[in-house]
């Protein structure tokens, strides 16, 4: 099977970052479905794993954590799908990635896809979807139906963001601000849903001040080092801080004097440890597949890059690492 993959961590604009290869087929066993790779779209996860995590000398590593595409053959244990089935998902970390013509994938972690929609818009939500609502209901416990608080949604352009925005507007009563610091990334998270967008290239306190709203969740999707300290200053007392992305360090005791709750979200915890609630992202991605289909929700595809190959996927990696990408880029077909 044709797939892109690497050896070696180099910068994004390296002949060999990425590369074009061949590789045998894979074969379903246990609760494994076989996919028959459709589209795919590229996460910022990608590229830390490439610049950060080299395979063992002369092996090829496969990135790639979001697809769409048709079963083509389960093993032996599936109950859940069968052979022509469309699915998504977005996979385990610990296994070869999607960036490849077959694709193997716990059936507890994929869900069939949205009726409405075609590989590419559909291979541009699962790892964010998943990311989103594990936050929101899973990590703050944010319940359904809740309204007379407020989230701060820092980093709201992004593919995370994009789909969190709209899962807070239709299955809360809370209040959404999102951040963007463009003129184009702002438009974008007010047709998400956002109530209020701000800038967080200014000062978070001051415009938050200015709309009188002291959050009771603040999100942080990106350079959470950098807005650490306005972070404690404006979110409320007791209230809940999730973040999803590396900072370096940053020092927990800065929550304490307001009893903040700390809450780190990846949603690669469940497949790699084979949770027992594994089944949850089955659910989780159903569920969302329903509200595509109900129009409560909206594909955050933005870009298309072209087939899936080392050189499209390159492009793709650097406008990422750019930071200034908005909602997702999807490559289908080889």
């Amino acid at each position: 099977m044709k797939a892109v993959g690497y050896q070696k961590s180099y910068p994004a604009d390296h002949p060999q970052a990425l590369v074009d290869l061949e590789l045998p087929d894979p074969v379903a066993t246990g609760r494994d479905v076989l996919v028959e790779v459709r589209a795919v779209s590229v996460n910022p996860v990608d590229t830390k794993v490439r610049r950060g995590m080299a395979p063992a000398e002369g092996e090829w590593r496969v990135l790639g954590w979001d697809a769409a595409g048709i079963v083509r053959a389960v093993g032996p244990e599936v109950s859940l799908f069968k052979a022509g089935d469309r699915v998504w998902y977005a996979g385990s970390i610990a296994r070869p990635g999607s960036n490849s013509e077959l694709h193997l994938v716990d059936e507890r972690i994929a869900s069939k896809m949205p009726e409405s929609l075609d590989f590419p818009q559909a291979a541009a939500l699962p790892l964010t979807s998943l990311t989103a609502w594990e936050m929101l209901f899973d990590r703050l416990e944010i319940q359904p139906g809740e309204n007379g608080k407020s989230i701060l949604i820092i980093g709201a352009a992004g593919g995370v963001g994009s789909i969190m925005v709209q899962l807070a507007r239709q299955l809360t009563g809370l209040t959404i601000i999102g951040t963007a610091s463009r003129e184009e990334t702002q438009n974008w998270v007010k047709e998400m849903g956002a109530h209020h967008v701000i800038n967080h290239n200014e000062s978070l306190t001051e415009q938050l001040a200015q709309l009188h709203i002291q959050p009771d969740y603040v999100v942080s999707l990106t350079q959470t080092e950098k807005h650490i300290q306005q972070i404690v200053e404006m979110i409320k007392p007791q209230g809940k801080f999730g973040l999803i992305d590396d900072p370096e360090s940053f020092d927990i005791k800065l929550l304490k004097r307001k009893s903040l709750s700390l809450h780190w979200e990846l949603m690669f915890t469940r497949a790699l440890f084979t949770t027992e609630d594994i089944s949850q992202q089955n659910a989780i991605l159903s569920e969302v597949a329903q509200m595509v289909d109900s129009k409560k929700l909206r594909t955050t595809f933005t870009e298309s890059f072209g087939t899936i190959n080392a050189d499209n996927l390159k492009r793709a990696h650097a406008l990422i690492e750019s930071g200034k990408a908005r909602g997702k880029i999807v490559l289908a077909g080889f």
